[in-house]
Protein backbone atom coordinates (compact mmCIF):
# COMPACT_ATOMS: atom_id res chain seq x y z
CA UNK A 1 0.00 0.00 0.00
CA UNK A 2 0.89 3.54 -0.76
CA UNK A 3 1.63 5.00 2.15
CA UNK A 4 2.69 8.56 1.01
CA UNK A 5 -0.63 9.76 0.53
CA UNK A 6 -1.50 9.39 4.01
CA UNK A 7 0.02 12.23 5.64
CA UNK A 8 -1.11 13.28 9.28
CA UNK A 9 -1.50 17.21 9.49
CA UNK A 10 -1.59 19.10 12.52
CA UNK A 11 -1.84 23.36 12.68
CA UNK A 12 -2.14 25.98 15.82
CA UNK A 13 -1.54 29.17 15.73
CA UNK A 14 0.48 30.05 19.58
CA UNK A 15 0.69 33.76 20.73
CA UNK A 16 4.14 33.78 21.49
CA UNK A 17 7.23 34.53 19.51
CA UNK A 18 8.79 32.38 17.15
CA UNK A 19 11.44 32.09 19.99
CA UNK A 20 9.50 31.11 22.74
CA UNK A 21 7.67 28.38 20.83
CA UNK A 22 11.15 27.28 19.23
CA UNK A 23 12.96 26.79 23.19
CA UNK A 24 9.64 24.79 23.74
CA UNK A 25 10.46 22.86 20.72
CA UNK A 26 14.58 21.74 21.74
CA UNK A 27 14.33 22.00 25.49
CA UNK A 28 13.33 18.55 27.51
CA UNK A 29 12.06 20.03 30.71
CA UNK A 30 9.06 21.91 28.67
CA UNK A 31 8.49 19.55 26.18
CA UNK A 32 7.70 17.00 29.21
CA UNK A 33 5.25 19.21 30.24
CA UNK A 34 3.19 18.96 26.55
CA UNK A 35 4.29 15.64 24.91
CA UNK A 36 1.82 13.87 27.61
CA UNK A 37 4.83 13.46 30.36
CA UNK A 38 7.38 11.80 27.62
CA UNK A 39 11.49 12.41 28.04
CA UNK A 40 13.33 13.39 25.12
CA UNK A 41 17.35 13.15 24.51
CA UNK A 42 19.19 14.91 21.83
CA UNK A 43 21.52 17.01 21.01
CA UNK A 44 19.52 18.61 18.23
CA UNK A 45 22.15 18.33 15.62
CA UNK A 46 21.27 16.73 12.22
CA UNK A 47 22.12 13.57 11.84
CA UNK A 48 22.39 12.81 15.56
CA UNK A 49 19.51 10.36 17.61
CA UNK A 50 16.68 11.45 19.39
CA UNK A 51 14.80 9.63 21.69
CA UNK A 52 11.92 9.62 23.32
CA UNK A 53 10.85 7.87 26.84
CA UNK A 54 7.76 7.49 28.72
CA UNK A 55 4.89 5.34 29.97
CA UNK A 56 1.22 5.09 28.26
CA UNK A 57 -1.38 3.33 29.45
CA UNK A 58 1.06 1.28 32.05
CA UNK A 59 3.52 0.12 29.79
CA UNK A 60 7.02 1.85 29.50
CA UNK A 61 8.42 2.83 25.88
CA UNK A 62 11.37 4.29 24.14
CA UNK A 63 10.72 5.17 21.09
CA UNK A 64 13.59 6.24 17.99
CA UNK A 65 14.43 8.77 15.72
CA UNK A 66 17.40 11.12 14.04
CA UNK A 67 17.59 14.76 13.37
CA UNK A 68 16.97 14.97 9.77
CA UNK A 69 17.21 19.04 9.63
CA UNK A 70 17.18 21.91 11.95
CA UNK A 71 16.88 25.51 11.54
CA UNK A 72 16.67 27.16 14.52
CA UNK A 73 13.58 29.59 15.02
CA UNK A 74 11.98 28.09 11.72
CA UNK A 75 11.89 24.13 10.96
CA UNK A 76 12.99 21.20 12.57
CA UNK A 77 12.22 17.66 10.95
CA UNK A 78 12.96 13.92 12.29
CA UNK A 79 12.58 10.57 11.90
CA UNK A 80 10.68 8.62 14.21
CA UNK A 81 9.77 4.98 15.15
CA UNK A 82 7.88 3.91 17.92
CA UNK A 83 8.70 0.32 19.03
CA UNK A 84 4.86 -0.45 18.85
CA UNK A 85 4.86 -0.33 14.93
CA UNK A 86 7.99 -1.36 14.08
CA UNK A 87 11.30 -3.44 14.78
CA UNK A 88 14.39 -0.90 14.99
CA UNK A 89 16.02 -2.64 12.16
CA UNK A 90 13.37 -1.55 9.67
CA UNK A 91 14.28 1.97 8.56
CA UNK A 92 10.88 2.02 5.78
CA UNK A 93 8.89 2.45 8.92
CA UNK A 94 9.69 5.75 10.45
CA UNK A 95 8.18 8.66 10.12
CA UNK A 96 8.93 11.64 8.56
CA UNK A 97 7.86 14.61 11.47
CA UNK A 98 8.03 18.13 10.02
CA UNK A 99 8.04 21.03 11.84
CA UNK A 100 7.51 24.48 10.76
CA UNK A 101 6.86 27.81 12.66
CA UNK A 102 5.62 30.93 10.50
CA UNK A 103 5.46 34.80 12.46
CA UNK A 104 2.57 36.50 11.27
CA UNK A 105 4.80 39.03 9.32
CA UNK A 106 0.98 40.83 8.69
CA UNK A 107 1.15 42.39 11.89
CA UNK A 108 5.00 43.38 12.81
CA UNK A 109 4.01 44.10 16.45
CA UNK A 110 2.44 40.66 17.32
CA UNK A 111 3.78 37.47 18.46
CA UNK A 112 1.28 35.49 17.04
CA UNK A 113 3.07 32.67 15.52
CA UNK A 114 1.78 29.40 13.14
CA UNK A 115 2.72 26.07 14.05
CA UNK A 116 2.72 23.40 11.76
CA UNK A 117 3.30 19.12 11.51
CA UNK A 118 3.26 16.89 9.31
CA UNK A 119 3.76 13.26 9.66
CA UNK A 120 4.18 11.10 6.94
CA UNK A 121 4.33 7.34 6.36
CA UNK A 122 1.11 6.16 7.62
CA UNK A 123 -0.07 3.04 6.61
CA UNK A 124 -4.10 3.77 6.50
CA UNK A 125 -6.41 6.66 6.55
CA UNK A 126 -7.52 5.74 10.27
CA UNK A 127 -3.43 5.45 11.08
CA UNK A 128 -3.31 9.40 9.62
CA UNK A 129 -6.61 10.08 11.12
CA UNK A 130 -5.25 8.98 14.86
CA UNK A 131 -1.50 10.38 14.44
CA UNK A 132 -3.46 14.00 13.12
CA UNK A 133 -5.80 13.85 16.52
CA UNK A 134 -2.56 12.91 18.77
CA UNK A 135 -0.27 15.67 17.01
CA UNK A 136 -2.96 18.52 17.39
CA UNK A 137 -3.35 17.58 21.10
CA UNK A 138 0.17 17.85 21.78
CA UNK A 139 0.15 21.22 19.73
CA UNK A 140 -2.81 22.22 21.98
CA UNK A 141 -1.23 21.17 25.09
CA UNK A 142 1.83 23.60 23.76
CA UNK A 143 -0.59 26.32 22.99
CA UNK A 144 -1.83 26.23 26.39
CA UNK A 145 1.00 25.83 28.36
CA UNK A 146 2.96 28.84 26.29
CA UNK A 147 0.45 30.90 26.15
CA UNK A 148 -0.28 30.88 30.20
Amino acid sequence: MDTQNHIAEAEVAINAPVSKIWEALVTPEIIKQYMFGTTVVSDWQVGSPIVWKGEYEGKTYEDHGVIVSIEPEREISYKHSSQSQTAPEAPEKYHLIRITLAPDNLAPDSDHTTVRLTQDANATEKERDQSAKNWQMMLDSMKKILEN
